[in-house]
């Protein structure tokens, strides 16, 4: 954990030790909800951390000065982590996923130079970005709707967060946003409207505890480990999209993909999948034989279910740096993970 106390500044060492504790400890009962509010807005789990941990920094330096007659801590908090988004996003270009940034590939094709990293949508551990409280909200960091977001100005973008996403009413979004209601409303008339022509409907496919959809991972799970491509395939919706960040190649239907698993030198024979929550969706770190006889992480694959079927599948590269955005994790030739 990021909040011990010395860890927001210097004018920690300067209050008493019981103080200091009670204050970190106020602070940090709100991080997971804080880093979820700031990866909806930026799109990267990367900087949803460094967003929160400066938004904590800021209250604990500023921490005297707040008033419990003006507002709860955790609006006030959360009035600080949109300021730090909004810095963060002013010259930022748009974060996107492969489909958004060119026109499909075919099954063969070059993948081309990596693409730079400010520009990917990037995962995110459920555990980091969802209180239990609100677990049911995990469809609203499905990629898919966080990169439909990134299409919204950042102030259309809280907005829409705060009222649809977090419920609050239009008077805090208002107060916290320095507005109007009315500018707010019109804010986020603009923001749904925007958001309807870009995201998927925040509840397709995604019931966690649906017997069909988990026979439907465990069949592909079972597919893919035996590297049986014609029931992978079978698996996939027609029009399935696949795509392998940091690079723009990405593919569009079932016999592109078809062909893209069955290339020898694209093999991931011997390749299995670990379980892990990410992104309120199906998701899997994939390992592959490494010479000491287990197996290494190779990427994080998270999957869109709709309708039955698997309708798209992003395999995050550089597993090694994802590894810090999720719980560490061991794996060992007999299929076991600790």
């Amino acid at each position: 954990m990021l909040g011990s106390p010395t860890t927001y500044g210097p004018e920690a060492e300067n209050s008493s030790a019981g103080r200091k504790v009670e204050v970190v400890d106020r602070l940090e009962r709100h991080r997971t909800e804080l880093t979820g509010y700031c990866y909806r807005m930026l799109g990267s789990g990367f900087e949803a951390e460094d967003a929160v941990q400066e938004t904590l920094v800021r209250a604990w330096r500023a921490y005297e000065s707040y008033d419990e007659r003006r507002g709860t801590l955790r609006v006030w908090l959360y009035r600080i982590a949109t300021n730090v988004c909004v810095d963060m996003l002013r010259s930022a270009q748009r974060r996107a996923l492969a489909i958004d940034l060119g026109p499909a590939s075919q099954a063969g094709a070059a993948l081309g130079p990596p693409v730079a990293d400010e520009r990917w949508i990037h995962p995110i551990a459920d555990a980091r970005a969802l209180p239990e409280d609100l677990a049911v909200r995990r469809e609203t960091i499905r990629l898919a709707f966080v990169a439909a977001l990134q299409h919204l100005p950042a102030r259309q973008r809280a907005a829409l967060i705060l009222r649809d996403v977090l419920c609050w009413t239009a008077r805090e979004t208002a107060d916290l946003l320095d507005t109007t209601v009315a500018s707010v409303n019109s804010a986020l008339q603009r923001a749904r409207a925007t958001l309807r022509a870009n995201a998927p409907a925040l509840d397709a496919g995604h019931r966690p505890d649906d017997a069909a959809r988990r026979d439907l991972l465990d069949r592909y799970c079972a597919a893919f480990e035996r590297h049986d491509i014609d029931t992978l395939v079978s698996l996939l919706h027609e029009d399935v999209t696949m795509s392998m960040p940091p690079f723009a190649w990405w593919l569009r239907g079932r016999e592109q993909i078809r062909l893209a698993m069955s290339d020898p030198a694209a093999s991931c024979a011997g390749a299995r999948l670990w379980p892990v929550a990410a992104n309120g969706s199906p998701a899997f770190w994939q390992t592959r034989p490494a010479h000491d006889g287990g197996h290494h992480p190779f990427a994080l694959i998270v999957l869109d279910v709709a309708d039955g079927g698997i309708a798209d599948i992003v395999t995050f590269l550089g597993a090694e740096r994802l590894a810090g955005l999720f719980p560490p994790m061991t794996f060992d030739v007999h299929g076991k993970s600790a």
